[in-house]
């Protein structure tokens, strides 16, 4: 069933943010990369806060600061200076430039003032530009249409290497780091983009670094056209940031859903193992083996227990599928994005029955908990008012998570990742039902 969320002239608890929040994210997986703002001051500042509150990692964020003057001129003369000084500043290989809902509601061309401000000096950094108005989308939006924008951008053609693209869509640093070694266990040379694994979650320094040590290379990230295939996972894009690939250079593009569960785990491996030529290695076995046996021992915790999933749609409908395949039953599947296809992609996963409600906030959300009683819910820790208010438990999954600390270092993907979920949402499960007993047992 799809509820069409209320027309309100207003959010209460938002559960979206803006186009070029994801736009940083992204840019924050290229190397040497500092991400440009075009638009107002406050926008960046929103960004630089988000981010920071859900990584613990400084952020460091430009802005071309728009003005009343810029509104009415254009920002040209704004977005020299902010160059000129990032230049200065920091040396940045690359400068990320997204624009804003000011930038592209005064019709600003971007494009044209990256071209003249490169044509008039030639010392300053590669510009790499995407628009990401709000009024078109949200954070999953902007962070797809950036990965597709530096693809169109930097990829180059030629003759076809042993290796693979790996889009993995805005999942957590430790997700990246995972997806790392899986590729080197199986011995697969592999494009993984973006990727802000160490950028997003580094070690302390002495020093401050402005520009964290980490991400993919323009100079590798060129040879991404001339990869056998393009592994994109999420079940809602549609083609999805890999298809550009596909169009401009020919490279074979295989759609999966982000993998979490055994199911899909086991498919996504078998597309890596399957372009690597090779078996998968034993340690994978061995993980998949362990949480089989997982899911042998809890199974009678959480069969027929209702759930609620709330999250980007991509990482929505991954954990809706996990639900459904430890027993689980899904009541409702909601998002702040607005992708129209989140119904579609729960039915190709097999899941039946569930509420879908997309294009919502959590005051929305928040209702249709209160109506459908669910017994636990997977979402960001913006679901907790609501969960409080109603006495139900809460996993913290996907973005934003700002009441917790280490959410770089949530893994959701792989045999991996769904053990680590699978027991917490176990764990929470018996710990909800401690709290209520009038006994207070301590043996299960």
């Amino acid at each position: 069933m799809i509820a069409a969320a209320p027309v309100r002239p207003a959010t209460t608890n938002t559960c979206r943010v803006c186009a070029p929040l994801g736009a940083v994210l992204a840019f924050r997986g290229l190397r040497g990369c500092v991400p440009l703002v075009h638009g107002s001051q406050g926008c960046a500042t929103y960004i630089r806060r988000y981010l920071i509150s859900h990584f613990r990692e400084p952020m460091d964020v430009a802005s071309t600061s728009f003005t009343e003057s810029s509104t009415v001129f254009g920002g040209k003369s704004n977005l020299a200076t902010a160059v000129t000084n990032l230049r200065d500043q920091y040396a940045p290989e690359v400068v990320g430039l997204c624009t804003t809902c000011l930038a592209e509601t005064i019709g600003e061309d971007t494009r044209g003032l990256i071209r003249d401000l490169a044509a008039a000096d030639p010392t300053l950094p590669r510009l790499i530009h995407v628009a990401t108005p709000s009024f078109k989308g949200c954070q999953h939006k902007g962070f797809h249409d950036t990965v597709e924008a530096i693809l169109r951008q930097v990829a180059e053609g030629g003759e076809r290497l042993r290796q693979v693209n790996v889009l993995a869509g805005p999942v957590s640093p430790a997700d990246l780091r995972h997806l790392r070694e899986v590729l080197a266990a199986i011995g697969l040379p592999a494009i993984l983009f973006p990727d802000y694994s160490e950028t997003l979650d580094g070690p302390s320094l002495a020093r401050y670094e402005p520009i964290p040590a980490g991400g993919i290379g323009l100079d590798e990230l060129a040879r991404a056209g001339r990869s056998a295939c393009t592994i994109q996972f999420g079940d809602t894009l549609e083609p999805g940031p890999g298809a550009v690939l596909e169009q401009l250079h020919g490279v074979p593009l295989v759609r999966l859903g982000l993998p979490i569960g055994v199911q899909a785990s086991d498919a996504a491996f078998a597309a890596l193992a399957d372009a690597a030529g090779a078996a998968l290695p034993e340690s994978l076995a061995a993980e998949r083996g362990r949480l089989v046996d997982a899911y042998v021992d809890g199974h009678k915790y959480v069969a027929r227990r209702r759930v609620a999933v709330v999250g980007d749609p991509d990482l929505a409908v991954a954990l809706a599928a996990f639900a459904a395949e430890i027993g689980m039953i899904p009541v409702l599947v909601a998002s702040g994005a607005a992708t129209g296809r989140m119904a579609q992609a729960l039915a190709l996963r097999g899941v039946a029955g569930a509420e879908v409600l997309e294009d919502a906030d959590h005051d929305s959300i928040g209702a249709r908990l209160a109506a459908l009683k669910p017994d636990l819910v997977l979402g960001p820790s913006k679901s907790y008012p609501a969960t409080r208010s109603l006495s139900i438990p809460l996993v913290r999954v996907g973005f934003p998570v700002h009441d917790r600390i280490g959410a770089g270092r949530i893994l959701h993907l792989g045999y991996r990742g769904t053990q680590r979920l699978f027991d917490e949402v176990v764990n929470t499960l018996l710990g909800h039902a401690q709290d209520l007993s009038e006994t207070g047992y301590a043996y299960l």
